[in-house]
């Protein structure tokens, strides 16, 4: 089975998010069950720089895209044992970050043209093409409406994996006519809501739509949820699954992760509280390995539960505890978290940035890592932290309602503490749940090690992916 993964981001290529992870991972453990599997991602001046030496030039050709004839230059590398294709136009790409202007669609649409018109260049016609996101939501569109008359083409079948249904790839509808170029019987499969909508086309073209968690492929066919896509949702259901996220259990590992103070397995839990010493020392926190660190490594967004957290901070800061946070977001949220900080020196250490090496230090040496999030498709921080033995606090919400069961204080079964309600005080009580067990030495150690031996790689739902792949040829 050949499968052609396309994406915008993978690690360690380019990565903002999620789907960077996931880009770099899936793959690898889909060609450990077998698949054949090729991945394709635009040629970020960021991945020129970083990775140059091990690019290889490959072809180039044209690509039409509407009226216009665009240069296209196809280069390639390999990691983990897959090939990576990678394409090249620096009027598009040549840009950092890899998000954010005002011409992302254009951008985009030629991304998802040009990986079609590369397939018959470099010996590989896959069966699937696993899209991701609506920046390759275009392809089931360019496939019929370009590519539908060349045998070749017409067997490959399309799958898209909707990682955030809040970022669809809405553009004007002139874009139809000046970029897309398809005929106008594609017109009401683009159209959606007065606007050109990418990801409304692949759901209605793909042949299987899947999701990252099992709980947000049914939460997105509410309206709540679905960013206004739900009634398309739900005309097309009978596509739609739920597939949980995986981690790569190779790249989070406490046993060899190099930013790590001291190496640490659920067999040395000692050298997790000298992390804490080292952290709270980097961090200029007060040096107390007994007093419990509450964390959060996020964009400050609204869905990502900033709110609640704001409503009571400073009532949660009448605990005996220390709070890391650790993103970048709205200016509000920012404000608020550095006033936060400058309150309670040696308390509070707010983080505005993002630092890979400083995430998975905070990973790994707190106590406790708080998700309060109002949405969460997937989430991958929480399935981190029970890698590096830290207790997630979360909101019974999308993939974290999966993937975190509520810790029973007497059998001490479950690997976190949840609450269900979008509000303050409930997520207020989990936490303080969570620091009265924190406090009963034996049972917490107990807790800890039955966490960092839960098996959350990506080889299960890997499994789940070729099934699908299967069913659609």
């Amino acid at each position: 089975m050949k499968i052609l993964f396309a994406a915008s981001e993978a690690a360690p290529f380019i990565k903002t998010g999620g789907l960077g992870d996931v880009a770099g991972a899936l793959p690898a453990a889909l060609k450990k069950k077998g698949a054949e599997i090729c991945v394709v991602l635009p040629l970020y001046e960021a991945v020129k720089e970083k990775f140059y030496d091990k690019l290889e030039y490959v072809t180039k050709f044209d690509v039409l895209l509407s009226w216009r004839a665009l240069y296209c230059g196809i280069f390639k590398a390999k990691f983990n044992g897959v090939t990576y294709y990678f394409i090249d136009n620096e009027y598009y790409f040549k840009r950092k970050p890899a998000y954010g202007f005002y011409d992302d669609g254009e951008r985009f649409a030629y991304f998802s043209k040009a990986l079609l018109e590369m397939l018959t260049r470099i010996d590989f016609m896959p069966d699937v093409i696993h899209c991701n996101d609506w920046q390759t939501a275009l392809v089931p569109v360019f496939l019929r409406g370009n590519y539908g008359h060349i045998p070749e083409y017409q067997r490959i079948r399309t799958v898209i994996t909707i990682h955030n249904i809040e970022y669809q790839g809405k553009v004007p509808e002139e874009f139809i006519k000046n970029v897309i170029g398809v005929s106008d019987e594609y017109r009401n499969v683009l159209w959606y809501d007065d606007c050109v909508n990418f990801l409304k086309s692949a759901i209605v073209l793909a042949d299987k739509i899947t999701t990252v968690s099992e709980t947000y492929a049914e939460e997105i066919k509410d309206p709540y949820y679905s960013h206004g896509l739900a009634a398309i949702l739900n005309e097309n259901t009978y596509k739609l699954s739920g597939i949980v996220n995986g981690i790569d259990n190779l790249a989070f590992n406490p046993k060899t992760d190099k930013y790590l103070w001291n190496k640490y397995d659920s067999g040395c839990l000692k050298n997790k509280q000298l992390n804490k010493i080292e952290l709270q020392k980097k961090l200029g926190l007060n040096v107390d390995e007994n007093v419990p660190v509450i964390s959060m490594v996020t964009r400050l967004v609204g869905h990502k539960g900033i709110d609640l957290v704001k409503y009571v901070m400073e009532e949660m800061l009448t605990e005996n505890i220390q709070f890391v946070l650790l993103g970048t977001g709205d200016q509000q949220y920012e404000e608020f978290f550095r006033y936060i900080g400058d309150k309670y020196p040696g308390r509070v250490s707010i983080n505005i940035t993002f630092n890979e090496e400083l995430a998975n230090q905070i990973y790994a040496s707190s106590d406790l890592f708080l998700m309060p999030s109002k949405s969460e498709p997937c989430g991958l921080a929480q399935l981190i932290c029970l890698r590096y033995g830290t207790v997630p606090i979360v909101r019974e919400v999308g993939g974290l309602k999966d993937t975190i069961k509520p810790i029973n204080p007497e059998t001490l079964e479950g690997c976190g503490y949840t609450f269900k309600s979008y509000n303050a005080h409930d997520m207020l009580g989990a936490v303080k749940r969570a620091i009265e067990l924190y406090y009963q030495k034996d049972k917490w150690n107990t807790v800890l090690t039955n966490i960092m031996n839960i098996n959350n790689s990506w080889s299960v739902s890997a499994e789940k992916y070729m099934n699908v792949y299967g069913s659609v040829l």
